[in-house]
């Protein structure tokens, strides 16, 4: 059963939001050859508790650390680590902020120093992906519409789709019904009502059939043939005016 929040929830859920886009802008303006991951991982923490939250990911399920920091062909769920940052690497950061009783989760992926013109248009590909994905995140349409358009569009740039991977209802828990798939068939699945919450996060690789495989941190997920990977994610609410990325700044 999908919960359907109180706009009283979904304002929580909104300032929860915005702290978490402004802790992630601070976090990619560190981001250079040179930091390591855990340094990354240092910041993001003491960041969530300056805004008096707490990391939705730390101690979830036995995770380590507060924030997810995945490398090149690691797609998501990556430990930070001592592992330094070169050029030409791409990172992916995914972090959960939890206050006064709900969650909110965002992702972004960026380029270390100068990459290759076919990583930078992975990632353009994935962030794209999610902005169409989002636009059909409606009232009276389905998840299965969302899962289609982000599919017909990764396709349609050549790359390959993570299918053993998927966005997820949000609020109290961090992972709630229903799962969100980043394919599937138009008018299927269960139908977008007003007040649901819900993280989107395509996933993508370079090339490749998609298979993916744990990391050697025993919490990561990374594709089998090392190709490179990239991850978006908001957290957005379906309103009577449409749907309102939490996720973001004004």
């Amino acid at each position: 059963m999908i919960p359907i929040k109180t706009d009283e929830e979904i304002k929580i859920m909104r300032e929860n939001g915005k702290i978490l886009a402004s802790i992630m802008n601070k976090l990619k303006e560190k981001v250079e050859p040179g930091i390591t991951t855990l340094q990354l991982d240092r910041l993001a923490q003491s960041l969530v508790l300056k805004y008096g939250g707490k990391s939705s990911f730390k101690n979830y399920e036995g995770f380590p650390t507060g924030l997810c920091a995945s490398i090149n062909e690691q797609i998501v769920h990556g430990v930070p680590s001592e592992r330094i940052l070169r050029e030409k690497d791409i990172l992916s950061l995914d972090l959960g902020f939890f206050k006064d009783g709900f969650h909110s989760d965002m992702a972004i992926t960026i380029g270390i120093g100068e990459i290759d013109s076919e990583a930078n248009r992975l990632i353009k590909a994935a962030k794209k992906a999610l902005k169409r994905g989002i636009k059909k995140a409606k009232i009276g349409k389905t998840f299965g519409d969302i899962s289609n358009t982000i599919q017909r569009f990764i396709e349609s740039q050549g790359f390959i789709i993570i299918k053993n991977l998927c966005g997820h209802g949000i609020g109290r828990d961090l992972h709630e019904d229903p799962q969100i798939l980043n394919y599937g068939k138009r008018h299927a699945g269960l139908e977008i009502k007003k007040n649901m919450v819900f993280c989107l996060e395509p996933m993508l690789a370079m090339t490749g059939d998609g298979e993916i495989k744990k990391s050697k941190d025993g919490f990561g997920f990374e594709t089998v043939n090392g190709s490179l990977s990239t991850h978006f994610e908001h957290t957005v609410a379906i309103t009577e005016k449409g749907v309102e990325i939490l996720t973001i700044l004004e």
